[in-house]
């Protein structure tokens, strides 16, 4: 099936520089580091003709010293050290707060100290018009910083946690316990039966949007398995053979989507 390596976040040329991450604080202070902030899950975008680009600040803007955390080591890529930053505290003048964080976000912040072109966007409305390259540090800028707003405390024993080790952990200074991202499985699938495809929606997209089926991966499940529940579940329709087919990082907020091609085996949808 052609075009499966060319899906948005597919790119994977990022050093993701582990044994750098201890010294983080250290490589945001070169000069060349460059640093994506975010808001709301939302980076900031500059948009040029048809195109749209990732803006890119230093790591210790003022903006950003003034009232975003620790800069978050995404890794290098030519030489470059790239970093994120989350501006989540900051509230917009005038914001419906009901319209923001929505599946399919219209709305744009744009910060008044900040590049006075760029805006806060929604990741899913640009993500197909970003080069490979930017579109892979805007999933992991996203999955990072959401991960943070998600697990502030710790999970072992509810003390507050602290960043530690460039944004990649999350160490409890009450038991000591350490966390770790986490990245969930999921499946999609392309049934088919003859020239017709099962598609639905939900119920909160936007007028005319439609999906092909998909769910998480349960515990103790194959991805295999979870192709054939998740179609039965959501549709009535039991799958009969199928393959694998690709696989992307979906960083809404944190799972890994696999792909998977099927054959219906029966037509009434439930």
């Amino acid at each position: 099936m052609p075009g499966l390596d060319d899906h948005a976040f597919r790119w994977a040329s990022l050093d993701r520089a582990a044994n750098l991450r201890s010294k983080s604080a250290d490589l945001s202070r070169s000069e060349n580091a460059r640093c994506l902030p975010i808001w709301q899950g939302k980076p900031l975008i500059r948009e040029a003709e048809s195109a749209r680009h990732l803006v890119w600040t230093s790591p210790h803007h003022p903006v950003l010293d003034d009232i975003a955390g620790t800069p978050m080591f995404l890794g290098l890529s030519d030489g470059v050290p790239w970093f994120t930053r989350d501006m989540s505290v900051w509230e917009p003048l005038g914001q419906d707060a009901a319209s923001v964080d929505t599946f399919a976000d219209p709305t744009r912040q744009s910060h008044p100290d900040l590049p006075s072109d760029s805006f806060f966007g929604e990741l899913r409305g640009v993500m197909t018009r970003l080069t490979p390259a930017e579109a892979e540090l805007a999933a992991t800028a996203r999955a990072l910083t959401q991960w943070h707003q998600r697990h502030k405390f710790c999970a072992n024993c509810g003390h507050p946690s602290d960043q530690a080790m460039g944004g990649w952990q999350r160490d409890c200074p009450s038991c000591g316990a350490s966390h770790y991202p986490r990245t969930d499985p999921v499946v999609i699938m392309l049934i088919t039966h003859g020239n017709s495809v099962l598609m639905g929606r939900s119920p909160g997209w936007p007028d005319g949007m439609y999906s092909l089926l998909a769910g998480f991966v349960e515990p103790g499940e194959s991805p295999e398995a979870a192709v054939r529940r998740e179609t039965f579940e959501e549709a009535g329709i039991r799958v009969g053979g199928f393959r694998y087919l690709s696989s992307q990082p979906w960083p809404f907020p944190a799972s890994l989507m696999t792909a998977w091609a099927g054959e219906a085996l029966n037509t009434k949808i439930t």
